[in-house]
C-alpha cells in the first residue's frame, strides 16, 4: 500500500522549482500535473496498478471490464474454487464453432480469450450467467484524479506505488519547465526529467506484451464438458 502524501511529492516539486511561494507554478496547477503523472505510470507501467476483484460475469460469453480497468491481465478462476485456463480462440473457433452458445455446466468456466486489442473485453467458455458465476480476475486499472481543498494538511497518499514517487517527481518537473521552455535553459531541464521518467519506467520495453495475458499450451480437452 502506498504511504508517500501527494503533497509530499508536490511540496519536492516547488523546491526544486525554486518557488516556495508558489507564485510561478500554482500548487493547484502542480496538482493536475500529479494526476497526468499517474496515468502516464500507468499507460507504459500497466503493472504499476493492479487490482485484484471478484467479476460477477454477465450472461453470454463476452464480457467487459469495470470502467476504471486499464486493461486485462488474468482471470485467475471461478469464485467456487475450478482454476480457468486462457486458450487461444483459433482453437475454439475451428473445433467448437458454436462455442458462444454453449452453456457451462456446475462446475462453472473453464477457458477465457483475451485479444490485446480489445483490451477492456474478454470471452469466456462456456458462456456466463448472470447472478450466476462470479470470477477471480486481475487487471489493471487507472487511478483516480486527486483534488486538494487545502494543500497545507492534506494526507491523501498517491494511488501507486511509493516505487514510483520519484517518476511522478519528474513527471511534474517536466510539465512545468516545459510550460517555462522560453527561458533559457528550460526546455533542457524538461527533457532531462522526462528522460529521467523514461527511464525508471523503462518505457521502451513492451508494457502491454509483458503483461497481457498469453495462452500457452493449447488444451486438448477443450471440448469436454
Amino acid at each position: 500500500m502506498p504511504t508517500a502524501k501527494v503533497v509530499d511529492v508536490i511540496d519536492r516539486a516547488t523546491i526544486i522549482l525554486q518557488d516556495a511561494t508558489s507564485v510561478r507554478f500554482p500548487l493547484v496547477e502542480l496538482l493536475k500535473f500529479f494526476n497526468d503523472a499517474q496515468k502516464e505510470v500507468v499507460l507504459h507501467r500497466p503493472d504499476a496498478s493492479m487490482v485484484n476483484a471478484t467479476f460477477a460475469c454477465a450472461t453470454g460469453s463476452k464480457q467487459s471490464l469495470p470502467s476504471a480497468a486499464l486493461r486485462l491481465v488474468d482471470v485467475v478462476r471461478n469464485t467456487s474454487g475450478r482454476s480457468i485456463t486462457q486458450v487461444d480462440r483459433k482453437i475454439l473457433d475451428e473445433t467448437l464453432p458454436n462455442w458462444h452458445e454453449t452453456a457451462a455446466s456446475s462446475e462453472g468456466i473453464q477457458h477465457f480469450i483475451y485479444d490485446p486489442a480489445d483490451p477492456k473485453n474478454f470471452y469466456i467458455f462456456p458462456k456466463g450467467a448472470s447472478g450466476t458465476h462470479s470470477l477471480e480476475i486481475v487487471y489493471s486499472s487507472v487511478p483516480s484524479d486527486i483534488s486538494i481543498s487545502n494543500f497545507a494538511t492534506d494526507t491523501q497518499v498517491i494511488g501507486i506505488d511509493d516505487i514510483y514517487a520519484n517518476c511522478l517527481l519528474d513527471y511534474i518537473l517536466y510539465r512545468a519547465y516545459q510550460k517555462d521552455s522560453e527561458y533559457a535553459g528550460n526546455a533542457q531541464r524538461a527533457a532531462m526529467h522526462y528522460q529521467s521518467f523514461s527511464n525508471a519506467l523503462g518505457i521502451k520495453t513492451q508494457a502491454d506484451a509483458a503483461t497481457a495475458p498469453t495462452p500457452k499450451t493449447p488444451d486438448m480437452n477443450v471440448g469436454r464438458m
